[in-house]
């Protein structure tokens, strides 16, 4: 079985026409970066691996995570986690509920907080707990949003211009904590990015759609 993210022979149409072609295989803790110009179909490759294509494209090929093909699996059965340029965290709910949202289901109430408090001490916010997220800066949000993604233990993580809206500094310093994370959990990354540092960061192959 091989381990990791295929997009095997994926092709995209919009409308019945041609839009992407991608046809790749990443592996356990690899990043394969995606540029292209806006409307290329990037971001629209990722919702193929998603599971939630807009109605007005079609696609063929397959989906495989792990060997599993997930092609026609429920977006929330897939084990795919996301990241995208807004932190999408909930405002209602504390910094702590937001991270329980993440967690699957089952543990005792002591050992889900316990795994919150040492999912927050590990990206630098210990104590964070019942903090309004409204209260949080751009860069704190970001690490919030990344471990409510990894406590739900995905098997793979798209990145979809999630450093975008961050300033230089603390893009640099976001990018580095979510693919050291990736890395540690082994998980394949196929990111979406404009920004050539992205991709250089990353590491990995680049792959420009639409040249």
């Amino acid at each position: 079985m091989d381990k990791g993210l295929t997009l095997d022979r994926v092709a995209i149409f919009r409308n019945g026409t041609p839009l992407v072609a991608f046809d790749r295989h990443i592996a356990p803790g690899e990043v394969v970066s995606v540029m292209g110009p806006s409307g290329i179909g990037k971001s629209t490759l990722l919702s193929v691996v998603t599971g939630t294509l807009p109605p007005a494209f079609t696609f063929t090929g397959r989906i495989l995570l792990d060997g599993r093909d997930v092609t026609h699996t429920a977006p929330h059965r897939r084990m795919v986690g996301i990241l995208f340029q807004d932190d999408l965290l909930f405002p209602h709910l504390s910094v702590g509920a937001n991270l329980a949202f993440g967690l699957r289901p089952g543990g005792s109430p002591a050992e889900r907080r316990d795994r919150i408090a040492k999912a927050l001490v590990d990206v630098d916010l210990a104590g964070f707990e019942n903090r309004d997220p409204g209260t949080l800066s751009g860069g704190q949000k970001a690490r919030v949003a990344l471990m409510r993604m990894l406590l739900a233990d995905p098997c793979a993580l798209l990145l979809d211009e999630a450093f975008s809206r961050l300033d230089t500094a603390l893009r640099a310093q976001v990018r580095a904590l979510v693919f050291a994370r990736a890395r540690d959990r082994a998980l394949p990354v196929l990111m979406v990015t404009h920004d050539a540092e992205d991709a250089a960061a990353a590491g990995g192959d680049i792959v420009n759609l639409g040249m």
